[in-house]
């Protein structure tokens, strides 16, 4: 049946009714909910196997012929509780696993982050937006890359960002001034995604055209002279067109974390044929960041395991130079075609040229020598204050980064051998051309910790900037995957993907590196790969309101990942990872509360590691093995009318380190990864007090964590913390709301990306007040 349309209710009408009783009591019991869950929920009875195996609420589909042309009339139906993304905190379908599906077809953990919750905590960027999903934690590396970990497996650096579900593979500051919704997949994905993708992806879905003229003004006023306009502006051009015109200004002299902020977007989407058989849109994409940077702090008495390694200081000061800066830009055209074929099934093709700019002057905050310290003493806590003397050092990334890739994924449900299927398949091409420049050593004033933003600085247009490497990168893949109904309330899904990824390193140095492994200046290497990654699952659905699954997924991620290879990554082949999960998806009877939970097994069994029983300093080998394994909870909807509640939890209590080579660079053969916390989570709550008032407020929390790549015997860790955030809002009328936000309420100073010589400081304590108009 072709698609149509499909306008969900906006608002409850009823308390939710609870929760259907878990059929699986040993998953129940195992995570100590089956009392509660049972006490919520009386007994349903058995669905017919239609509604098992579809959505509750379907989409009606009538066909007008108009000049030979096959039309879908637009039809208005009610869904099971799914609001638009400015009004419910709570999602139902996705299309991260390609083509459009329910959230409880897919077994595999889902997390989705709407634009309430975003509007709501005042999310402006990709790292605030990941803080409110749990198993996340963050890498500051020492280029400035702030790599994103999940479930302690590498998100960003394996490019498993995406923007509607192609992939977004720079470093750059990724702002949620254009977004629907965040979507997080979390488990091997290298079958729906191809390379990476071992913690899982993330994928950034735009706001997209509509046939409704609406327009939406929000200016957001706050500490460190924070300033922020988005202006959201839909037009109905036709009877089936319409435009969205998007723009973002943000300025700020501190963020709370130390960061300048300028920077500036707009995305304009153009869509036609919205509905119809024919769908085309046409897109522009444009963000310009003129950022300053807090590169980070050292940690104090790194070597003492008795000591609190963080700076009692306020975590808005900033010690790096008044010069640096953190500048870049995303730019990117985007074409899409959908082809809805008249018995149903639907072809989507979308293509996407894009260029990035990175221009990135840090620097790296160190204690000085102890002869250059008050007395002449080493920096110790006893020793450390505001006449500890801090040196900047000299951190240069300047990239470029220009991508082409094209996609074409098709869909379709069809009967055959007496079962119903869900097909999903498709090939994607991609090529990636990056630049990287170095940058010649100037020497920058030294300051002290009583001394924050000195502005000391130096003069930048006088360093010597000159390309050192680049690197083209090629891809093709070929997936296909079935979802077979093969009983009343049984589902089995199996997938499989072919891809080819080539790789050429370019060596542009004309003088030979201190680093025994790099490839000789001036030459080229090169490598290609072609790999298989595989998917199954097992879906259960007794009833439309809840879904268990229990599924296997792998993943791989080649050496030409971070786009540079050396002597010895170019001959290593890719490493491999594979997840287990066993989870389920409970919906309240009336749509308006769901409830996923999970337990999973990621391994990566493959892990390139340095060898260590040869005296070839570039020789790896694929002999590591680490695992992170645990329990994720998401709860998100209306508990009443007038209560909402998010949350997100990760506990993982078996991470480590099973083999390792034990080169230096590797982590502990027994060890605990860095970056995987045994405890990571964020709770939202929002009341509405009456029909003009709502307060909110929420917390993030992490335990006890320690940077990546660490020694054995290092003691270094950093402490766990939470934050309280705040909320109030009133509404004057239907076009005119006020809304207050305050963040880190107490101010906490806490580490919140961690590498072995510094961490970053998160956010302290901002107060933002936003006007929204709506016409």
């Amino acid at each position: 049946m072709a698609p149509s349309r499909i306008a969900a209710d906006r608002a409850p009408r009823r308390p939710a009714a609870g929760f259907p009783p878990l059929p699986l009591a040993a998953l129940a019991a195992g995570l100590g909910l089956t009392s509660w869950v049972q006490a919520q929920t009386p007994t349903a009875p058995p669905a017919p196997a239609a509604a098992a195996s579809a959505p509750a609420a379907s989409a009606a589909a009538v066909a007008d012929t108009v000049v030979g042309e096959t039309r879908l009339r637009k039809i208005t139906v009610k869904g099971r509780g799914e609001a638009p993304g400015k009004d419910s905190l709570k999602a139902e379908t996705t299309r991260i696993g390609k083509g459009r599906q329910e959230l409880r077809d897919i077994p595999q953990s889902v997390t989705v982050v709407t634009e309430k919750l975003i509007l709501d905590r005042h999310l402006d960027t990709l790292k605030d937006t990941l803080k409110n999903t749990a198993g996340i934690s963050f890498l500051s590396a020492e280029g400035g890359e702030e790599d994103v970990r999940l479930r302690g497996f590498s998100l960003q650096a394996s490019g498993d960002i995406f923007i509607d579900g192609m992939r977004d593979p720079a470093f750059y500051e990724r702002d949620s001034f254009h977004w629907d919704r965040l979507e997080l997949l979390r488990g091997s994905a290298s079958m729906l995604f191809g390379r990476g993708s071992t913690g899982g992806a993330a994928n950034q879905v735009s706001k997209q055209p509509e046939l409704v003229t609406r327009h939406q003004v929000d200016v957001t006023l706050g500490s460190g002279s924070y300033l922020r306009g988005v202006g959201d502006f839909n037009v109905v051009t036709g009877e089936d067109a319409a435009l969205r015109v998007v723009g973002m200004s943000n300025l700020a002299d501190n963020d709370g974390a130390g960061n300048r902020i300028d920077k500036e977007g707009l995305a304009a989407t153009y869509a036609w044929g919205i509905g119809t058989r024919n769908e085309f849109q046409v897109g522009l994409y444009h963000l310009k960041n003129r950022n300053g940077i807090h590169y980070g702090l050292p940690w104090l008495e790194s070597n003492n395991a008795d000591a609190n390694h963080l700076w009692k200081t306020d975590p808005a000061h900033y010690y790096g130079a008044a010069s640096d800066r953190n500048h870049g830009s995303a730019d990117y055209l985007s074409l899409l075609h959908v082809h809805r074929f008249q018995g149903g099934g639907e072809l989507r093709t979308q293509a996407r040229v894009a260029e990035y700019e990175r221009d990135l002057r840090a620097s790296a905050i160190r204690f000085a020598a102890a002869s250059l310290q008050p007395g002449g003493a080493a920096v110790t806590h006893a020793t450390f204050g505001d006449g500890t003397v801090l040196t900047r050092g000299n951190n240069v990334k300047i990239q470029d980064m220009r991508t082409k890739y094209l996609q074409s994924d098709f869909s379709r449900r069809f009967k055959a051998l007496g079962m119903a299927h869900q097909l999903l398949a498709g090939v994607d091409a991609a090529r990636e051309d990056f630049e990287n420049f170095g940058g010649s050593a100037i020497t920058k004033p030294r300051t002290t910790v009583g001394t924050p933003d000195d502005g000391g600085g130096v003069d930048e247009s006088t360093r010597v900037i000159t390309q050192n490497r680049a690197f083209t990168a090629k891809g093709l893949g070929v997936y296909a995957q079935d979802l077979l109904q093969i009983a009343p309330m049984w589902k089995l899904l199996g997938g499989l993907r072919w891809d080819r990824f080539e790789g050429t390193y370019h060596n542009l140095s004309p003088a030979a590196s201190t680093n025994v492994c790099a490839v000789a200046p001036r030459s080229k290497v090169s490598r290609s790969d072609s790999l298989m990654s595989k998917r199954f699952g097992v879906l259960f659905q007794p009833t439309p309101y809840s879904s268990y699954h229990l599924s296997y997924g792998t993943s791989f991620n080649t050496s030409g990942d971070a786009y540079q290879y050396d002597a010895g990554t170019v001959n290593t082949d890719p490493e491999s990872s594979r997840n287990v999960e066993l989870g389920a998806k409970l919906d309240a009877a009336d749509g308006q509360a769901t409830m996923r939970v999970a337990l999973f097994h990621s391994t990566k069994y493959n892990e390139r590691n340095r060898d260590a029983e040869t005296a070839d300093a570039c020789n790896y080998v694929l002999s590591g093995k680490r695992h992170a394994a645990g329990l994720e909870l998401d709860f998100t909807g209306r508990i009443t009318p007038a209560w909402e509640v998010y949350g997100s939890y990760a506990w993982i209590p078996s991470a480590r380190v099973d083999r390792s080579s034990g080169a230096a660079g590797t982590e502990a053969e027994g060890s605990r990864p860095g970056l995987t916390p045994r405890h990571t989570g964020t709770i939202w709550t929002t009341y509405q007090l009456t029909p003009q008032a709502r307060i909110g407020g929420g917390l993030n929390a992490r335990s006890s964590d320690k940077p990546a790549g660490l020694a054995a015997t290092s003691p270094l860790v950093a402490p766990s913390f939470v934050t309280v955030d705040l909320m109030g809002e009133y509404r004057v009328d239907d076009a005119l709301s006020f809304k207050v936000n305050v963040n880190n309420l107490a101010d906490r100073h806490y580490a919140d990306m961690l590498y072995r010589g510094h961490y970053q400081p998160g956010k302290g304590r901002t107060v933002l007040v936003t006007g929204t108009y709506r016409f």
